[in-house]
């Protein structure tokens, strides 16, 4: 039977104390280390949900950005563990996708970054991955996954939410232990640049002074390497990695 005293006990062993530490089973203040986050996203509602959702003791939010822009300056001068960033963040100085996460990556190679996103696209999903982005929270699952995904990335880890892990879990012939990203050949980079600029083969062959099976040839050994299998969804992997400029025009052969 408990004591009054192990009754006092256990309620000090279960609670928090304001600010940041909790008391340990000898009543003594304990420091909680704390995972310093900075928050991209160029919709302010959403950073404010975001904020909301990261409000917990191992978590410190200590600033948000609007754009690519203001995330460089941020981390130039805050001593930041992890990057929470949308992928499509436009307006900024650094752009959006995976170039801005590219340059991220080689400007603070120490960072940890997760990502946000509708995207689903199975390319570039193994582009991100092997890149060194292993924490993608997919918008449509609940936000309560950004908490474990950040303390994850902050531990060196890979963690995806329930629809990006059966996406990733379909990349046929890709380990995520797996260091070597995707690499495309200046040809094949040649063709698809073309190709979603929206030449037909035979005038892309013309241009090249290739065969019209040769060029066909690269297409395709492009698509494997980035792992789709529609023109629909290597057009959208071409924008999203910056082989094609967006544009209101409909992408694809005229």
């Amino acid at each position: 039977m408990m004591t009054n005293n192990d009754i006092q006990m256990q309620l000090r062993v279960m609670a928090t104390v304001p600010g940041d530490g909790r008391v340990d089973q000898k009543g003594n203040f304990m420091q909680v280390y704390k995972i310093r986050v900075v928050i991209a996203d160029d919709h302010p509602v959403i950073v404010a949900g975001l904020k909301q959702t990261l409000s917990v003791n191992t978590i410190e939010v200590v600033n948000t950005a609007r754009n690519s822009t203001e995330v460089v300056q941020l981390l130039d001068k805050e001593d930041v563990n992890v990057l929470v960033t949308d992928y499509a963040m436009p307006g900024g100085d650094f752009g959006d996708g995976l170039p801005f996460l590219e340059f991220i990556l080689r400007r603070f190679p120490e960072m940890k970054i997760v990502v946000m996103t509708m995207m689903e696209n199975p390319g570039v999903l193994r582009t991100l991955i092997t890149l060194g982005v292993r924490c993608i929270v997919n918008k449509a699952d609940d936000v309560s996954h950004l908490i474990p995904a950040v303390h994850v990335a902050s531990a060196g880890g890979q963690y995806f939410s329930p629809t990006m892990k059966s996406i990733v879990e379909t990349l046929d012939r890709f380990s995520l232990s797996d260091s070597k990203a995707v690499s495309l050949s200046k040809r094949e980079v040649e063709v698809l640049r073309l190709y979603v600029a929206g030449m037909k083969i035979n005038d892309i062959a013309s241009q090249l002074h290739r065969s019209k099976q040769t060029v066909s040839s690269q297409k395709n050994s492009a698509m494997r390497k980035i792992g789709v299998a529609s023109d629909a969804d290597l057009f959208k992997y071409a924008l999203e990695v910056g082989l094609a400029p967006f544009s209101s025009e409909p992408l694809g052969p005229r």
